[in-house]
């Protein structure tokens, strides 16, 4: 594996191969052994970011190497240099980059210019990491997904969603995405996915209807806090303990934050599920350094 840049691109191989590196990994932690050791990962951040950045810091910590964190004030993109020139600078001084950003096309295009590993950190298009810690977290809660239901609730074409519907694509597990009618995915997507293992609907309760994991996210992501309309749109799409009724017993919530409570989640909902959450956000760590390990064994 070169790059990480969608889940798209992954086998069903690769994604529980890197699963299963987490595991060892967060067994081990602390005796991993430094296979970054000498090595400078740059870290791209045009969004902004609370567990992206401490995971992807301490994770190349704990293998050895050294983070260097640039936000686009500190770099040129910030000023209008193109992303292939400033992909052939970093690509002769450090040994690999993560990249959150807007453009999945920007982390593309740098890993194809750049020459070295290349994280795709989070785009409007995909969330990889995101998805390998959430997979991660449903096989330690649930014993994995072969069996098992799993619902999104939101916005039925972001990234978190595009990156569900390939995981399920990849790996074979039943997906049910609630969405309103203007938020579900594009009829050219679906024909490219080609998964009927992938349902969509406009009701909640007929995709929580006997799922084993309830998943959600912010309604309005990252540039489009000002969008009210669509906002208005989710009201409906609520994750809370009515809709949970509908899941199938000993199921799981998952978020992957930061969370809007009162919004796309109860209050009451996310502190009942907490300790599912915040073993889900902690499995960033243990994912991405599966990532990172991956990438530096080439």
């Amino acid at each position: 594996m070169k790059n990480l840049l969608s889940i798209e691109e992954l086998t069903a191989k690769e994604i529980t191969g890197l699963l299963d590196s987490a595991e060892y990994l967060k067994r081990q932690r602390g005796r991993e052994g430094q296979p970054l050791a000498g090595q400078t990962w740059a870290m791209i951040f045009t969004k902004s970011s609370t567990r992206t950045r401490v995971s992807f810091e301490v994770g190349i910590r704990e293998l050895g190497g050294f983070p260097m964190f640039l936000s686009k004030n500190d770099i040129q993109l910030g000023r209008g240099e193109p992303i292939k020139d400033t992909a052939r600078v970093l690509g002769r001084m450090v040994h690999g980059c993560i990249i959150r950003t807007f453009a999945q096309n920007d982390v593309i295009e740098f890993a194809h210019y750049s020459g070295i590993p290349t994280i795709n950190a989070l785009t409007d298009d995909e969330h990889p990491c995101q998805i390998l810690a959430d997979l991660l977290t449903v096989r330690e809660r649930l014993g994995g997904w072969e069996g098992k239901k799993i619902a999104f609730i939101g916005d039925g074409f972001s990234n978190m969603t595009i990156s569900w519907m390939w995981a399920a694509k990849r790996l074979g597990f039943e997906l049910a995405v609630a969405a309103p009618s203007d938020y579900q995915p594009p009829a050219d997507f679906l024909a490219k996915l080609d998964a009927p293992n992938v349902t969509l609907t406009t009701d909640p309760a007929v995709a929580a209807l006997g799922a084993h994991v309830i998943n959600t996210d912010v309604w309005l992501s990252m540039g489009q806090e000002e969008q009210q309309e669509k906002e208005d749109a989710f009201g409906p799409f609520q994750v809370n303990a009515e809709l949970l009724a509908h899941a199938a017993p000993g199921h799981i919530v998952l978020h992957c934050l930061p969370a809007y409570r009162g919004k796309e989640i109860t209050e009451e909902v996310l502190e009942k599920h907490a300790d599912v959450i915040f073993q889900e956000a902690e499995n960033r760590l243990h994912a991405q350094k599966a990532v990172l390990v991956a990438l530096a064994k080439g």
